[in-house]
């Protein structure tokens, strides 16, 4: 049984920092492409970024891009999303999940890609 524990969410004032974490249980985090979204109230879930199979690139998205970063500890089966400079926008549910299939190549444009979803990490974002 697969499953995928996200932890790490918490409050933060704008500026601040936070490392998620997403435990894998059930699949070699190696093996497969490792993604995470958010969900913010109201609003509908988007990508953040993904830590492809293998060696393979991360991939943030533009409004993350020179504040959060993505990796990859394959010893501790666990993925992580560091997020620095916090803003206010940032403030939602952080989910992770992992690619259907090996992807050496990830993207969280195609969130159908993904399952194996987690429960989720509230981040909030005080300005």
């Amino acid at each position: 049984q697969v499953q995928l524990v996200e932890s790490g969410g918490g409050l933060v004032q704008a500026g601040g920092s936070l490392r998620l974490s997403c435990v894998a249980s059930g699949i070699a985090v190696d093996y497969y492409a490792i993604g995470w979204f958010r969900q913010a109230t109201g609003k509908e879930r988007e990508g953040v970024g993904c830590v492809s199979s293998s060696n393979g690139p991360t991939e943030v998205v533009d409004s993350a891009k020179g504040r959060f970063t993505i990796s990859r500890d394959s010893a501790r089966n666990t993925v992580f999303l560091q997020m620095n400079n916090l803003e206010p926008e940032d403030t939602a549910v952080y989910y992770c999940a992992r690619t259907k299939y090996p992807m050496i190549l990830c993207s969280v444009a195609y969130p159908t890609m993904f399952e194996d979803w987690g429960q989720g990490t509230p981040v909030t974002v005080s300005s």
